[in-house]
């Protein structure tokens, strides 16, 4: 993309020209994004993948479109959501419904299994979070592991570790609370569709970013959107709380300016964290 100065923009920054290019594979780099090499400067993906500038690891290390750090493994916080989630699948298999009865996502109602009231509203918060790594049915478990493997694969490497970790749990937490607010008290919800939902919204909002195409995007939204309204048994408040809240995050971490940066990332996080605990606080309050 040639802006009417003639020169290039940056690859992985679309709003910044810049007259510099990867000494590797000449892509265009602006001096965020460059490493010093032996010779001129080298790109982040040319560093990730072992190119080699003669540096120690953290010398000019490089950034991602959200500010995070290049990682050599641009999965790994994905992998270890996908082995919590196999560890926690494995459980229920061994042990039976008595680890769902114990956390998966319900608001207040009596458990025979526990002879006990459970639920959000009697205390039980954990199981905003819990019942986002939990599943059943093996169906379900692979295809949401699927779709957090290659949605957070395209995600996690352009924000970086603890920003993508930071993402997954509000999406997590937006989809459990919106199920908790809108579903009966009474209805149990499970599974990682929120974080997979929230993943969605954020590779929309990074696809927009890179001023990349849409259409793709908008197609598999839509296709996604057709599946959560039209199959029984699912819970479209976890799906529409997950992909509003991943994307609220994704566009404060991405959009924020490089001067106030953290200031607006960490604002936007915090925003979303306080729509989520209104939410719960205000269904709490008209079940007890």
């Amino acid at each position: 993309m040639e802006p009417q100065s003639g020169l290039p923009r940056c690859y992985r920054h679309p709003d910044v020209e810049t007259g510099i290019r990867c000494t590797r594979c000449e892509k265009p780099i602006c001096p965020q994004c460059m490493v010093s090499a032996s010779v001129g400067f080298q790109c982040p993906d040319c560093v990730r993948n072992g190119s080699g500038t003669g540096h120690a690891p953290d010398a000019n290390q490089p950034r991602t479109l959200a500010g995070g750090r290049v990682a050599s493994d641009g999965r790994l916080v994905t992998k270890i959501l996908i082995a919590i989630n196999l560890a926690l699948f494995i459980a229920v298999q061994v042990a039976g419904d008595r680890v769902v009865d114990e956390l998966a996502l319900i608001g207040y109602a009596f458990s025979p299994s526990l002879a006990e009231v459970v639920g959000v509203a009697d205390g039980e918060w954990y199981r905003l979070i819990t019942s986002t790594a939990l599943h059943q049915e093996v169906a379900h478990f692979v295809f949401n592991m699927l779709g957090l493997w290659v949605i957070g694969g395209i995600v996690e490497p352009e924000l970086g570790r603890i920003r993508y970790a930071t993402l997954c749990l509000l999406s997590g937490l937006s989809g459990s609370a919106l199920a908790f607010l809108l579903s009966p008290a009474n209805q149990p919800s499970l599974g990682a569709s929120g974080i997979v939902f929230g993943l969605i919204g954020a590779w929309a909002v990074l696809t927009r970013r890179q001023r990349l195409d849409m259409r793709p995007v908008i197609l598999f939204v839509g296709l996604s959107l057709l599946l959560t309204f039209t199959r029984p048994g699912i819970s479209w408040e976890a799906h529409i709380g997950g992909l509003v809240g991943g994307a609220l995050v994704a566009y404060g971490l991405l959009h924020a300016p490089r001067a106030r940066r953290n200031v607006v990332q960490y604002t936007a996080c915090a925003l979303v964290l306080l729509i989520d605990l209104g939410m719960v606080l205000a269904r709490s309050a008209t079940l007890t």
